[in-house]
Protein backbone atom coordinates (compact mmCIF):
# COMPACT_ATOMS: atom_id res chain seq x y z
CA UNK A 1 0.00 0.00 0.00
CA UNK A 2 2.32 2.32 -1.28
CA UNK A 3 -0.28 4.81 -2.27
CA UNK A 4 -1.08 5.44 1.39
CA UNK A 5 2.24 7.10 1.77
CA UNK A 6 1.29 9.54 -1.00
CA UNK A 7 -2.10 10.46 0.37
CA UNK A 8 -1.05 13.96 1.43
CA UNK A 9 0.11 15.08 -2.04
CA UNK A 10 -2.91 13.40 -3.64
CA UNK A 11 -5.30 15.10 -1.20
CA UNK A 12 -3.51 18.40 -1.73
CA UNK A 13 -3.84 17.99 -5.52
CA UNK A 14 -7.54 17.16 -5.19
CA UNK A 15 -8.13 20.16 -2.93
CA UNK A 16 -6.25 22.47 -5.27
CA UNK A 17 -8.19 21.07 -8.24
CA UNK A 18 -11.51 21.64 -6.46
CA UNK A 19 -10.50 25.17 -5.52
CA UNK A 20 -9.44 25.79 -9.14
CA UNK A 21 -12.75 24.52 -10.47
CA UNK A 22 -14.67 26.69 -7.97
CA UNK A 23 -12.61 29.74 -8.91
CA UNK A 24 -13.17 29.04 -12.61
CA UNK A 25 -16.93 28.70 -12.07
CA UNK A 26 -17.08 31.89 -10.05
CA UNK A 27 -15.11 33.79 -12.68
CA UNK A 28 -17.25 32.35 -15.44
CA UNK A 29 -20.49 33.30 -13.69
CA UNK A 30 -19.11 36.80 -13.01
CA UNK A 31 -18.23 37.18 -16.69
CA UNK A 32 -21.70 35.92 -17.62
CA UNK A 33 -23.27 38.44 -15.24
CA UNK A 34 -21.18 41.24 -16.79
CA UNK A 35 -22.22 40.22 -20.30
CA UNK A 36 -25.84 39.90 -19.23
CA UNK A 37 -25.75 43.39 -17.71
CA UNK A 38 -24.26 44.80 -20.93
CA UNK A 39 -26.87 42.94 -23.00
CA UNK A 40 -29.73 44.21 -20.81
CA UNK A 41 -28.36 47.74 -21.16
CA UNK A 42 -28.17 47.30 -24.93
CA UNK A 43 -31.77 46.01 -25.05
CA UNK A 44 -32.98 48.94 -22.94
CA UNK A 45 -31.22 51.41 -25.27
CA UNK A 46 -32.77 49.70 -28.30
CA UNK A 47 -36.23 49.81 -26.71
CA UNK A 48 -35.83 53.52 -25.90
CA UNK A 49 -34.67 54.28 -29.45
CA UNK A 50 -37.59 52.32 -30.90
CA UNK A 51 -40.07 54.13 -28.67
CA UNK A 52 -38.59 57.51 -29.62
CA UNK A 53 -38.72 56.68 -33.35
CA UNK A 54 -42.33 55.50 -33.03
CA UNK A 55 -43.30 58.70 -31.20
CA UNK A 56 -41.67 60.80 -33.94
CA UNK A 57 -43.45 58.84 -36.66
CA UNK A 58 -46.77 59.18 -34.83
CA UNK A 59 -46.27 62.95 -34.64
CA UNK A 60 -45.50 63.09 -38.38
CA UNK A 61 -48.53 60.92 -39.14
CA UNK A 62 -50.81 63.12 -37.03
CA UNK A 63 -49.49 66.25 -38.75
CA UNK A 64 -50.15 64.70 -42.14
CA UNK A 65 -53.62 63.55 -41.08
CA UNK A 66 -54.46 67.06 -39.88
CA UNK A 67 -53.30 68.43 -43.24
CA UNK A 68 -55.45 65.89 -45.09
CA UNK A 69 -58.45 66.70 -42.88
CA UNK A 70 -58.03 70.42 -43.64
CA UNK A 71 -57.73 69.71 -47.36
CA UNK A 72 -60.84 67.50 -47.22
CA UNK A 73 -62.82 70.18 -45.38
CA UNK A 74 -61.72 72.89 -47.81
CA UNK A 75 -62.49 70.65 -50.79
CA UNK A 76 -65.97 69.84 -49.48
CA UNK A 77 -66.59 73.56 -49.00
CA UNK A 78 -65.54 74.19 -52.62
CA UNK A 79 -67.73 71.33 -53.89
CA UNK A 80 -70.70 72.68 -51.91
CA UNK A 81 -70.03 76.16 -53.33
CA UNK A 82 -69.93 74.69 -56.86
CA UNK A 83 -73.23 72.89 -56.23
CA UNK A 84 -74.78 76.13 -54.97
CA UNK A 85 -73.50 77.99 -58.03
CA UNK A 86 -74.88 75.26 -60.28
CA UNK A 87 -78.29 75.54 -58.60
CA UNK A 88 -78.23 79.32 -59.08
CA UNK A 89 -77.25 78.84 -62.72
CA UNK A 90 -80.14 76.39 -63.20
CA UNK A 91 -82.53 78.92 -61.74
CA UNK A 92 -81.09 81.59 -64.01
CA UNK A 93 -81.37 79.26 -67.00
CA UNK A 94 -85.00 78.59 -66.11
CA UNK A 95 -85.75 82.30 -66.03
CA UNK A 96 -83.90 82.75 -69.34
CA UNK A 97 -85.94 79.98 -70.91
CA UNK A 98 -89.16 81.53 -69.57
CA UNK A 99 -88.14 84.90 -71.01
CA UNK A 100 -87.41 83.30 -74.40
CA UNK A 101 -90.76 81.50 -74.35
CA UNK A 102 -92.55 84.75 -73.47
CA UNK A 103 -90.73 86.55 -76.28
CA UNK A 104 -91.71 83.82 -78.75
CA UNK A 105 -95.32 83.97 -77.54
CA UNK A 106 -95.39 87.77 -77.91
CA UNK A 107 -93.89 87.51 -81.38
CA UNK A 108 -96.56 84.97 -82.34
CA UNK A 109 -99.31 87.14 -80.90
CA UNK A 110 -98.09 90.27 -82.66
CA UNK A 111 -97.76 88.44 -85.97
CA UNK A 112 -101.18 86.82 -85.69
CA UNK A 113 -102.94 90.20 -85.56
CA UNK A 114 -101.69 91.32 -88.97
CA UNK A 115 -103.30 90.74 -92.33
CA UNK A 116 -103.94 87.25 -93.63
CA UNK A 117 -101.11 87.23 -96.16
CA UNK A 118 -98.58 88.07 -93.53
CA UNK A 119 -100.25 85.73 -91.05
CA UNK A 120 -98.69 82.66 -92.67
CA UNK A 121 -95.25 84.26 -92.62
CA UNK A 122 -95.82 85.42 -89.06
CA UNK A 123 -96.77 81.91 -87.97
CA UNK A 124 -93.60 80.59 -89.54
CA UNK A 125 -91.56 83.33 -87.84
CA UNK A 126 -93.25 82.59 -84.52
CA UNK A 127 -92.58 78.87 -84.92
CA UNK A 128 -88.95 79.65 -85.74
CA UNK A 129 -88.76 81.88 -82.68
CA UNK A 130 -90.19 79.10 -80.52
CA UNK A 131 -87.70 76.59 -81.94
CA UNK A 132 -84.86 79.05 -81.41
CA UNK A 133 -86.03 79.70 -77.84
CA UNK A 134 -86.25 75.95 -77.21
CA UNK A 135 -82.76 75.34 -78.65
CA UNK A 136 -81.39 78.24 -76.64
CA UNK A 137 -83.01 76.92 -73.45
CA UNK A 138 -81.73 73.38 -73.97
CA UNK A 139 -78.24 74.62 -74.79
CA UNK A 140 -78.30 76.75 -71.68
CA UNK A 141 -79.49 73.78 -69.56
CA UNK A 142 -76.73 71.56 -70.95
CA UNK A 143 -74.12 74.29 -70.42
CA UNK A 144 -75.31 74.69 -66.84
CA UNK A 145 -74.95 70.95 -66.18
CA UNK A 146 -71.50 70.86 -67.80
CA UNK A 147 -70.37 73.92 -65.83
CA UNK A 148 -71.45 72.25 -62.58
CA UNK A 149 -69.55 69.09 -63.48
CA UNK A 150 -66.48 71.11 -64.44
CA UNK A 151 -66.61 73.11 -61.20
CA UNK A 152 -66.82 69.96 -59.09
CA UNK A 153 -64.03 68.27 -61.07
CA UNK A 154 -61.85 71.35 -60.60
CA UNK A 155 -62.53 71.42 -56.85
CA UNK A 156 -61.72 67.70 -56.55
CA UNK A 157 -58.56 68.09 -58.62
CA UNK A 158 -57.36 70.98 -56.50
CA UNK A 159 -58.11 68.95 -53.36
CA UNK A 160 -56.11 66.01 -54.71
CA UNK A 161 -53.20 68.31 -55.53
CA UNK A 162 -53.35 69.92 -52.09
CA UNK A 163 -53.44 66.49 -50.42
CA UNK A 164 -50.39 65.38 -52.39
CA UNK A 165 -48.54 68.59 -51.50
CA UNK A 166 -49.47 68.15 -47.84
CA UNK A 167 -48.01 64.64 -47.78
CA UNK A 168 -44.76 65.67 -49.45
Amino acid sequence: MIWLSYWKPIALALILGAVGVLCWQQGSSRADANWQAKWDQHLAADAAATEKAQAEQRAIEQTRQQSINKVTTDAQREIDRAATDAAAARASAGSLRDAADQLAARLAASEAGRDTCAAGAGKAAAASARVLADVLGRANDRATVMAGIADQARARGLACEAAYDALR
